[in-house]
């Protein structure tokens, strides 16, 4: 069985591997860059190859709020950061490795992501983990990230929950084995009831899907002749199962997309790696107003210094949701 450690421990390497590599050059403003470099570079973080069976013995310790990087400030953080976590397998082809490889030092910058968020102040982290469009790839590969994730929840599970963090999952579950559906549920019972930071994995997930699911949704309880919860001015035409266009709104679509499992739906940066421009099909009607960020680096070399840059870069922009500036 596949288990991952997400804590920095000492690190087993196959004998035929060395790895090493140096930290891309980020596209920003020097400004920007002179600020984060202050931060801790944690892309020397040394990489398996090989990922054995490590059993969970016990607790990781819960880490009090750090001092943040030089020039972040922590009344300006954003409440929701999604992440798209892209270029594992390049990374690992660049050294020569199996895609597996890319993936489990993917699964490694993603704790690492998570310990950061956790301390410095941000309430909600949505990732990108497997798109309803990467069912298309090679059954090899679905098949060990399904592993892959099960040997995830498994493994940190306990940490996670002594640290406060709340576990939800969004995205089409019915695709996913039966295993791991199990161990999602279980996961995000264990964990319901913290607060301190809230981890949404998206798995099987696309834009598309969850726009999707949420008509089909409205349209059961229309048929049901169920009332739309937190809508009052529907429930008032609702009559005979029937529902007029007009009471069609932006509402009563919001409240049944899948980040309606969170207090803050609507992400207000999200950042994609390995230097891709788009959003990949990824909370398409959420990212209305969220600020991007787009960095060159392969996401497993996504440390503490590029998520400082992405944050800093975030609290130097003014948001104005289609108002002007008087």
């Amino acid at each position: 069985m596949l288990s991952l450690r997400w804590f920095p421990t000492p690190i087993q390497l196959s004998s035929h591997s060395s790895l090493t590599h140096s930290k891309p050059q980020l596209s920003v403003s020097s400004s920007l860059h002179n600020a984060a470099a202050t931060a801790t570079d944690s892309a020397s973080l040394k990489h398996e190859v090989k990922v054995k069976e490590f059993p969970n013995d016990g607790f990781a310790p819960v880490r009090e709020e750090e001092e943040l990087p030089a020039g972040l400030r922590r009344e300006a953080m954003p409440r929701h950061v999604a992440v798209i976590m892209d270029g594992n397998v390049r990374w690992a082809r660049r050294r020569g490795l199996p895609s597996g490889s890319g993936h489990e030092a993917g699964a490694r910058a993603l704790r690492e992501l998570v310990d950061l968020s956790r301390k410095w102040g941000i309430r909600v982290l949505t990732v990108f983990a497997f798109s309803c469009d990467n069912w298309v790839r090679p059954k090899m590969e679905v098949d060990f990230l399904m592993s892959l994730f099960e040997g995830v929840i498994k493994s940190e599970i306990n940490n996670l929950a002594r640290e406060g963090i709340r576990i939800s999952v969004i995205g089409d579950s019915s695709k996913l084995p039966d295993s791991l559906q199990k161990l999602i549920r279980e996961a995000e019972e264990k964990t319901k009831d913290n607060f301190r930071l809230q981890l949404i994995v998206a798995v099987s997930y696309s834009g598309k899907y969850d726009v999707v699911q949420a008509c089909k949704s409205i349209s059961q309880k229309v048929k049901d002749g169920l009332v739309v919860q937190a809508c009052k001015s529907i429930s008032q035409k609702v009559k005979d199962g029937l529902i007029q266009v007009e009471d069609i709104n932006e509402s009563v679509i919001e409240q049944e997309l899948e980040t309606n499992c969170t207090e803050f739906p609507y992400p207000d940066l999200l950042i994609r790696t390995s230097g891709e421009l788009r959003v990949s099909n990824f909370l398409l009607w959420q990212l209305a107003y969220t600020e991007l960020f787009f960095v060159p680096a392969l996401w497993p070399d996504f440390g503490k210094a590029e998520f400082a840059e992405a944050l800093i870069s975030f609290q130097q922009r003014q948001r104005r949701y289609g108002r002007r500036d008087l």
